[in-house]
């Protein structure tokens, strides 16, 4: 890579202010009417509920289904084998690290709350059948595998597979709208563009403020039975306080390798509270019973997936609206949020890896989790225990540790299980912030985040939504709530499975291309010489700075010209800078008569293009005129002062080559090669 001084400051991430002001009026009306006229708010969702569950319930399930299809054929296709990221990419983190990081950022304290409270409310009232049945029993616990399963973790594959392929492989930035540009162009660089970055964050705010009440309202209950904390208000009103607190300290601390220690940590509490349920319970039942929904499932999941209730009199409609469309719209409105923190953490994995993995890893803790805490849960229901059916399906928040309190060491458990919730609970409020932040910014590099106080300010709007959302209605009005938010989302996803389909389609084209290009340095440079003996004699030649000024002029400066032109054709800023003997070269001792260059970059400041910049996001070509010692061979004999000027070209590794010789279409492939190798690892 050419030299580059450190000198001038790396791009500042920018305030994207349409989508910033367009999210937060909306999100923040919404919050201040639920505080102030929480009636007039859960009437409004509450009609907006019946209505899009009307018109769009049906929607919402087929789209369901046909993006889990799409992301599995993807894998399982040729196309399995793209990488997200170059060629010869590795992953960053370990499969152990990843799949904790995937399971934290994308399940939280949901699955506490639903893994005992779902079995029990689908057995005492299921959408069609007897209750309090073998069957009705048998059926709660796929419907919550259902639920919390493999179909939401394909709409998280979808958008994290396809921002990480458009970030790593296309350079966009890992925005939402960067997905879009092979359908809609220029055009997400606009008002377009905002929109659909807005639409994602609005919908995202709700899924998050869904999460963390629904984690509010459990933790609530643990604090109680732990310290003796009052379930009220003014306690859940702490605790989103307390979202916001964490948000800050992670906003000017960093979180990159928090947030993989807390995942890893998280990982090992639950499995351990899960496997002491198991060994302290009926371990024989729980094990059968593992198996046996394991059967039903694969059995069911067919028919499930695009079950709408059609025929049925009456229509299961409430049912519809308060779990199956709830669910699909509460990963919908994730699925932006998720997809963008999976796509960080998986640069180097292939399509297939990438996809498996993500519906594999999640949905095999999904069911060891379900199994263990629902059939246990059942279990006590099934001998009996009326009682603690109706507190959990009245209290719903109440079940889990209503459970474990019944197993050995049931105080410790508690204690456990509420660290674990307030563990999801950190990294749902944190990593929420910090995507919020990021989708209201233009950032240089999707390395980059946003600046600390955007995060806390979502933070805060977060934590008012949540608050404002529970004391209109609680959790109810938040369900509510997201069913109606990710509907403009929900058009937004068929758009990228479009637009991703086009850029996969091209793929084995764009890779022949760039291993093309990657061997011109090779044996472009010798197939457009006219032959090997001018080559060695060029060895001999001793060039004068005359010279070499004039093979700048006709052949270096036009051939870099020539590709910045088709560079800016493609949408990047580009540059062509000639200078004379001004031009320092650190590097070296030699004299230096003047050097090219050639600039291109989305940062790039065409007007006044600023050389020497010790920055990743903008490429460089230099040809350095330099002078060096004439070379001796055999009897010849020079003089100390005899010198010659090479048009030297550097690479990454500190080796330079000659280009004297060359011509401007040699040159031109030599700036690709060094394109391509400068696009595929400035990550």
């Amino acid at each position: 890579m050419t030299h580059t001084s450190s000198t001038t400051p790396q791009p500042k991430e920018k305030l994207n202010v349409t989508v910033f002001v367009l999210s937060a009026v909306i999100v923040v009306a919404v919050a201040l009417s639920a505080i102030f006229a929480p009636r007039f708010v859960s009437g409004m969702f509450g009609a907006a509920v019946e209505w899009t569950g009307r018109w769009f319930g049906s929607f919402y399930i087929l789209l369901a289904t046909v993006i889990l299809i799409f992301v599995v054929v993807l894998s399982l296709t040729r196309i399995g084998k793209v990488r997200l990221g170059p060629d010869d990419a590795t992953p960053d983190f370990s499969t152990f690290s990843w799949a904790a990081m995937l399971f934290a950022a994308g399940i939280g304290t949901g699955i506490m709350f639903f893994a005992v409270a779902e079995p029990i409310a689908q057995y005492l009232a299921p959408p069609t059948g007897d209750p309090q049945t073998t069957q009705a029993a048998r059926d709660a616990v796929v419907f919550t595998m259902f639920h919390y399963g493999i179909t939401g973790w394909g709409m998280y594959a979808l958008v994290g597979m396809a921002m990480a392929y458009f970030a790593y492989r296309y350079r966009e930035r890992l925005t939402v709208r960067s997905t879009l540009r092979p359908l809609l162009g220029k055009l997400v660089d606009g008002v377009l563009g905002d929109i659909v970055d807005a639409a994602a964050l609005v919908g995202g705010v709700f899924g998050i403020a869904a999460s963390l009440g629904v984690g509010v309202v459990q933790l609530n209950v643990g604090l109680e039975l732990l310290f003796g904390f009052p379930q009220e208000a003014a306690t859940q009103v702490g605790l989103a306080l307390l979202s916001v607190i964490v948000a800050t300290i992670s906003a000017v601390s960093g979180v990159d390798r928090g947030v993989r220690i807390l995942s890893n940590l998280n990982v090992i509490l639950a499995i351990g509270l899960a496997l002491w349920v198991l060994i302290c319970g009926d371990t024989a039942f729980l094990i059968d019973a593992l198996v046996g929904n394991v059967g039903d499932f694969l059995h069911q999941f067919p028919s499930l997936t695009l079950e709408t209730y059609a025929y049925n009199d009456p229509r299961p409609t409430q049912w519809l609206n308060d779990w199956t469309l709830f669910f699909w719209a509460w990963w919908i409105t994730w699925a932006a949020f998720v997809g963008m923190f999976l796509a960080r953490i998986s640069r180097g994995l292939t399509i297939r890896q990438f996809v498996l993995g993500s519906l594999s890893l999640p949905f095999a803790y999904v069911v060891m989790w379900v199994s263990i805490f629902g059939n246990t849960a059942l279990g006590r229901v099934l001998k009996g225990d009326m009682e603690f059916a109706e507190l959990t399906r009245n209290t719903p928040e109440q079940g889990l540790y209503a459970l474990l309190q019944q197993v050995p060491g049931g105080a410790v458990l508690v204690a456990l299980s509420v660290f674990v919730g307030i563990l999801f609970f950190v990294t749902s409020a944190d990593s929420g912030a910090l995507v919020m932040s990021n989708l209201s910014s233009r950032l240089p590099s999707s390395r980059r985040d946003a600046a600390p106080w955007l995060r806390i300010f979502w933070a805060a709007v977060t934590g008012m939504l949540t608050v404002a959302m529970l004391l209109a209605g609680g959790i109810p009005i938040l369900q509510q709530a997201t069913i109606v938010m990710a509907l403009p989302f929900s058009f937004v996803l068929i758009l990228i499975m479009v637009c991703l389909w086009r850029a996969l389609r091209a793929e084995p084209a764009r890779t022949a291309a760039r291993r093309q290009a990657a061997s011109t340095l090779v044996t472009g440079a010798a197939l457009n010489r006219t032959s090997w003996r001018d080559r060695l004699s060029l060895a001999f030649d001793i060039v004068s700075p005359a010279r070499a000024r004039k093979a700048v002029e006709r052949r270096v400066a036009p051939a870099l010209e020539a590709v910045a032109a088709e560079l800016r054709e493609k949408g990047l800023r580009a540059a062509v800078v000639v200078q004379g003997a001004e031009a320092g070269d650190p590097e070296a001792d030699r004299p230096v008569l003047g050097r090219a260059v050639l600039l291109a970059g989305t940062e790039l400041d065409e007007a006044a293009p600023a050389l020497d910049q010790a920055n990743s996001e903008l490429f460089q070509y230099v040809v350095w005129l330099t002078e060096a010692p004439v070379s001796a061979f055999g009897a010849v004999v020079h003089e100390a002062d005899d010198v010659t000027v090479r048009l030297e070209v550097r690479t990454a590794g500190g080796r330079s080559y000659d280009v004297m010789g060359w011509s401007a279409d040699q040159i031109a492939h030599d700036v690709l090669d060094h394109y391509e190798r400068w696009a595929d690892y400035r990550d």
